[in-house]
């Protein structure tokens, strides 16, 4: 608890008290005083029983002889002949001065308003001073980095080289823009940093804010629009007004398409808070006022959703694309996160970096740390490959479902299922070369088949897409051939199977319609993913589509039932393995259809391949129309 919660709590439990005194003496002060009429109190001076009268103004209170009890009551000043009676009497009057008196009484009832007043100023005052700053809900929300803060630099980042060049030559021009101004050049306005979750746009941002020996403000798209409306527009401002005060200097914000988003594109239509606040922000940027010296750095892993009048020329300048790391990247990359690590002698980060191929910089950070737990949970002082491996298996696949209980039934089921994929894929020179095949439940799969590629892909050719699809129907196929029934578990197989060959026929042309793409994806810019497929064919292309599809689908079922009916002793001696060792790599497969002797069998429980055999799964990049085959090449049964 901070000091100004302690302040406030403490204030309030003294108002409390306060007014609770106030009200027990005003009670306490008046409950013994009687109120007498003009007639009362003179019939009581008729009968001498007045010992004293007190006089302020026309109020008057006194005791009376009998009980020495008190009262109160009001007589007008235009009445001398009562006051002549007390004389006659002889009751004791004073008479007081009222000014002081009317002044006292003010005070008294206003008392409680008063308190509360003081307390709601107090309140306010220190709300303002902290850090909750309820007054101030217009300024911006921008963090200025402090020199005390660690800082990151180029040299923490690796695997975006090209990025790197990139924003270095703002830091330069920061540092020396005389240099380009000579030339006639000028400092570019924005730069927009692009790339699938996990890249390191956010930690270039970092990198730029130890490097340039500038203001570096940082703050999040989200941080805009609040439930006040005209706020996010006034926080824009805000925020452009701190970046002249510290020209030059760079500003930058993550997830700009939480206010950036398409305009007009809402479900509810017309002018909103987030429009005004995108429309404040593209004003600042180029408008008639220059902000000269005030460079915008945005990140962003959805440019698809953002208004052009943002990314053109003048806003916006550069595009810089943060993507998935490369081989070399990858390495470089988990040599950064392993610098702290206390590595074993049979570490390779080489072997390491050409098995995964597709990770991102978050992907292999976590892997490097999953490996590490292993080790700690084990009490071992250096992180093996063995807990690398074991670590990919739990990222790419997710933790063993060790509580999980299959019959001998479904266990069974599950080996020919997940031997015919593996099968299948070893016998198409094609396919990507297996990597393992495992019947031990991982995730939301009773059973997994890995296949390897040897180098990262881009392009898919159509030899690939249908050699997929001859993988996929494997298990399928092996259930039929020789367990003679049909289950649910081919049923993610055929999805996806099925949504491939929808790909090729509809996006990539590569069925007997020719070269032409049918249906048009809708998207909802702020729902950010497509709602519908706008069908722009005719009913009869449409079953041609349909018989395409099925082709496709077919020849696959086909090639995979002839590769099993021809290999069906392999099959058995593979599916009679996993069910022996629940795991095999790819050199146990490969000895078990050369009908060659394996290992002997000494495990407790499935280990990953050996180093120099391993290579994880591939996370596939993702396309450009959403059609190529999953990320992970992976067969649940």
């Amino acid at each position: 608890m901070n000091s100004a919660v302690k302040n406030i709590i403490f204030w309030v439990v003294m108002a409390v008290t306060a007014l609770l005194i106030w009200a027990v003496v005003k009670s306490s002060t008046g409950e013994h005083v009687r109120d007498l009429t003009l007639t009362e109190f003179t019939t009581e001076v008729n009968k001498d029983n007045i010992r004293d009268v007190t006089v302020v103004g026309p109020d008057v209170t006194g005791t009376f002889k009998k009980d020495n009890s008190h009262f109160r009551t009001t007589i007008a000043v235009n009445l001398p002949d009562t006051y002549k009676s007390l004389l006659d009497k002889g009751v004791n009057v004073t008479i007081k001065d009222n000014s002081g008196s009317s002044w006292m009484t003010w005070l008294a009832n206003g008392l409680p308003m008063i308190l509360i007043l003081g307390l709601w100023i107090f309140i306010m005052r220190q709300m303002q001073s902290g850090g909750n700053k309820a007054l101030s809900f217009g300024k911006s929300r921008a963090r200025l980095l402090s020199s005390q803060q660690k800082k990151v630099t180029f040299k923490d980042v690796a695997g975006v080289e090209e990025a790197k060049e990139e924003l270095g030559e703002i830091i330069e021009f920061l540092r020396e823009p005389q240099k380009f101004q000579k030339l006639g050049g000028r400092i570019p306005k924005g730069v927009l940093l692009v790339g699938p979750p996990g890249t390191g746009k956010t930690m270039l941002a970092r990198a730029i804010a130890g490097e340039a020996n500038v203001p570096f403000f940082s703050i999040s798209g989200s941080d805009f629009v609040e439930m006040f409306v005209g706020v996010g527009a006034s926080r824009v401002r805000d925020l452009f007004e701190q970046g002249k005060k510290n020209a030059p200097c760079i500003v930058f914000i993550d997830e700009i398409d939480a206010v950036g988003r398409h305009r007009g594109a809402g479900l509810g239509g017309g002018h909103d808070e987030r429009e005004q606040t995108l429309n404040q922000l593209l004003v600042e940027m180029d408008g008639f006022e220059s902000n000269e010296g005030v460079i915008l750095i945005a990140a962003t892993n959805r440019p698809d959703v953002l208004d052009p009048a943002l990314l053109r020329p003048g806003r916006f300048d550069r595009r810089v694309v943060v993507p998935r790391p490369d081989v070399g990247g990858r390495e470089a990359i988990l040599k950064v996160h392993t610098k702290k690590i206390p590595l074993a002698e049979d570490v390779d980060l080489p072997v390491l970096a050409r098995g995964t191929p597709g990770f991102s910089g978050a992907d292999l950070a976590n892997l490097v740390n999953e490996g590490a737990l292993l080790a700690a949970r084990q009490n071992r002082k250096t992180v093996t490959m063995m807990d690398f491996e074991t670590s990919k298996d739990k990222v790419l696949m997710g933790p063993e479902r060790k509580s999980m209980i299959l019959s001998d039934t479904e266990k069974k089921n599950t080996a020919y299922h997940e031997a015919g994929h593996a099968l299948v894929a070893s016998n198409i020179p094609e396919a990507d070369p297996l990597h393992k095949v495992t019947i031990i439940p991982r995730g939301w799969a009773l059973g997994l088949t890995q296949q390897l590629p040897l180098d990262d892909k881009h392009t898919y050719t159509r030899e690939f897409l249908e050699t997929s699809l001859a993988v996929l129907m494997g298990g399928r196929v092996a259930e039929e051939l020789f367990l003679h029934h049909m289950t649910t578990g081919a049923g993610n197989d055929i999805e996806r199977a099925t949504a491939i060959a929808r790909d090729m026929v509809c996006e990539y042309g590569m069925s007997n319609l020719g070269p032409m793409a049918f249906g048009k994806h809708q998207q909802e810019i702020f729902l950010g993913r497509d709602i519908a497929t706008q069908r722009d064919f005719s009913e009869d292309t449409a079953i041609k589509i349909d018989q395409e599809v099925k082709v496709f689908v077919t020849a696959g079922y086909e090639r995979a039932k002839n590769i099993l009916t021809t290999h069906r002793e392999c099959l058995i001696r593979i599916a009679e393995a996993l069910l022996e060792r629940e795991v095999l790599d790819a050199a146990e497969v490969k000895l078990l259809i050369e009908d060659k002797p394996l290992p002997e069998f000494i495990r407790t429980k499935p280990l990953p391949p050996q180093p120099e055999t391993v290579q994880v799964l591939k996370p596939q990049p993702s396309a450009p129309s959403g059609g190529m085959p999953p990320r992970e090449r992976t067969q649940p049964a």
